[in-house]
């Protein structure tokens, strides 16, 4: 049944499948609750809630018997820091360039359980970054990779450019090991991040972190921290990016990952109302930020430009309603020339 499992995910578009057991990481439900008494998640308070479902699999749903874990492969046709080089462009991170994940990923992960259900019987729970489970533990235990120094997986056959999605299920699948650690002396990601939000390896600060910071964090920047930013105005994939295992990344089989969003001019960006976000970014991840977020990341790349010429853009959101964008663009006419 689990290789019959494996062969049709593999159909369905999936890169790589691989199965562990709901309590296969005890001693996540520790390291979770050390990171936020830290305040490392920063304003990410839905990690708190629910900490004892996230932390434990097996108490999300305790009737699950095997959680199988697949990887969908996004990885992108050219190396997305050559885009930090284009000032008066925005970078978005590969993953939020196309349609968004979530629903290409969960559709697929409905097909593969309804087949499931209709060969072997039982029930599932399908997950894809939207419900308190920790896919990377998970995935690292199902042997698809490992946790690497940036706390990204990695993976032997695929790298770094890779989606998980995870079915629970009460039947009662034989789980492959574990995937040990392969990063050794390596550190390139470690050195690669703008803002050293890495205080040790494998250890992250939010709060430090580019991603973080233009995706999550709501209201102003540091900063401190504005000008690291350069023009990345949605998400970061430096350490990713930087990561040698790359070399083996296997190519992206969806296309729809590759779309519209790659380096947008930040002209264009910078005038938007609300309407107009909404349009221009329907279908995408980068929609769920919200107009105020994204203009108030796209002034920051402004003051970050350098481009005299893109003061009156600045100028113009000075009296914006919103307070992190009015802020943002007063400190942009303060960096330009």
């Amino acid at each position: 049944m689990k290789k019959a499992l494996v062969a049709r995910a593999l159909d369905e578009g999936f890169s790589a499948v691989r199965v562990t057991t709901p309590d296969a990481i005890p001693q996540a439900a520790a390291r979770l609750a050390e990171y936020v008494a830290q305040g490392r998640h920063g304003q990410m308070g839905w990690m708190e809630e629910r900490m004892h479902w996230r932390g434990a699999p097996d108490a999300l749903w305790p009737e699950a018997r095997a959680v199988v874990m697949l990887a969908e492969t996004y990885t992108p046709p050219h190396d997305p820091r050559e885009d930090l080089a284009r000032r008066d462009r925005g970078a978005v991170s590969v993953y939020a360039q196309g349609k968004d994940y979530h629903d290409i990923v969960k559709a697929r992960l409905k097909r593969v359980g309804r087949w499931l259900i209709e060969q072997a019987g039982g029930e599932i729970k399908v997950f894809v970054d939207t419900a308190p489970v920790m896919e990377k533990p998970l995935a690292q235990a199902a042997g698809l990779g490992w946790q690497g120094k940036h706390t990204n997986l990695v993976s032997r056959e695929l790298g770094s450019w890779f989606f998980l999605g995870a079915i629970f299920t009460t039947l009662p699948l034989p789980p492959d090991p574990p995937e040990p650690d392969r990063c050794g002396s390596c550190r390139a990601c470690l050195d690669a991040c703008p803002t050293n939000a890495f205080p040790a390896p494998f250890q992250l600060d939010a709060r430090r972190c580019i991603s973080y910071l233009t995706i999550e964090h709501k209201g102003p920047v540091d900063e401190e921290l504005r000008p690291l930013l350069g023009n990345r105005i949605y998400g970061c994939d430096d350490c990713l990016a930087a990561c040698p295992w790359n070399k083996f990344a296997a190519e992206a089989r969806e296309m729809r990952y590759h779309g519209p969003h790659r380096a947008p001019p930040l002209a264009e960006l910078a005038v938007l109302d609300d309407a107009a976000f909404r349009a221009r970014f329907s279908g995408s991840p980068i929609k769920r930020i919200g107009r105020d977020r994204m203009v108030r990341n796209v002034l920051y790349a402004i003051g970050n430009s350098g481009d005299p010429a893109l003061r009156p853009l600045a100028a113009a959101r000075l009296g914006d309603p919103d307070p992190a964008v009015a802020d943002a663009a007063a400190w942009a006419l303060g960096r330009l020339p």
